[in-house]
């Protein structure tokens, strides 16, 4: 993980350079209003149980709720790009992430949740910095993380709890990044960083009973790097 982020880093400071040096850039004008990017991404969550709203279990796994953190993941994803002039564009990205839940610090090695699967459907707006050959950008909008696939972890089912289910939230992502011509082509270099803001609750059952209920913030960092097309 620290090694995709170090070279990730590495080459967006290293970006101006290769603009510099690549030949200038088909006119924004003659370029076409679309762009497709096809991304390597990693998911890097910050979150942590922010609430438990209530709780017929006992333990550690419940006295100390703020040690649960989740598992980065690694994923393609697709980036889908509309520009409405040479300097403002949407975008929407589609991609799967699976994760795992588990404790932090003295609950290290805890399993929560052994399996979630979540969908972060987003969509910015983007303004691209008018700085010559090199397409900085900033972006910002919705996003709704749609989740599924839960499973109760291995610690979650010693204290009897027999299903899981996370709600599928709303919230808000900012992001920045950079895109590098390569050459006089229709492709570039494409490098993202997003932040995300959002919640969600998570229910643990034992049969139908709602035994454990926690408010929960995922707040993840999603760093990119991949091929784009303009078109």
């Amino acid at each position: 993980m620290k090694t995709f982020v170090r070279r990730t880093l590495a080459m967006c400071l290293v970006a101006p350079v290769l603009a510099a040096a690549a030949p200038a850039f088909a006119d924004d004008a003659a370029a076409g209003p679309w762009q497709v990017k096809l991304f390597y991404t990693a998911v890097i969550p910050d979150g942590k149980i922010s609430k438990v709203e209530q709780t017929t279990l006992t333990g550690p796994l419940v006295s100390a709720p703020q040690t649960y953190a989740s598992d980065n993941a690694f994923t393609p994803t697709l980036a889908v790009e509309y520009f409405f002039t040479p300097n403002v564009s949407v975008e929407t990205i589609a991609g799967v992430t699976a994760h795992h839940v588990g404790g932090a610090g003295s609950l290290a090695g805890t399993a929560l949740i052994d399996h979630v699967l979540i969908v972060p459907a987003t969509l910015t707006v983007k303004y691209h910095l008018p700085l010559g050959p090199i397409k900085p950008y900033v972006g910002v909008g919705p996003t709704w993380f749609i989740v599924g696939g839960e499973r109760p972890g291995a610690d979650a089912l010693a204290l009897g709890v027999t299903r899981t289910k996370l709600s599928s939230d709303v919230g808000v992502a900012v992001q920045a990044g950079v895109d590098i011509p390569i050459g006089k082509s229709p492709y570039s270099l494409s490098f993202d960083a997003k932040k995300y803001w959002v919640d969600t609750t998570a229910n643990f059952y034992a049969g139908s009973a709602d035994v454990l209920t926690t408010k929960n913030k995922l707040d993840p960092w999603v760093l990119s790097a991949g091929v784009a097309y303009r078109f």
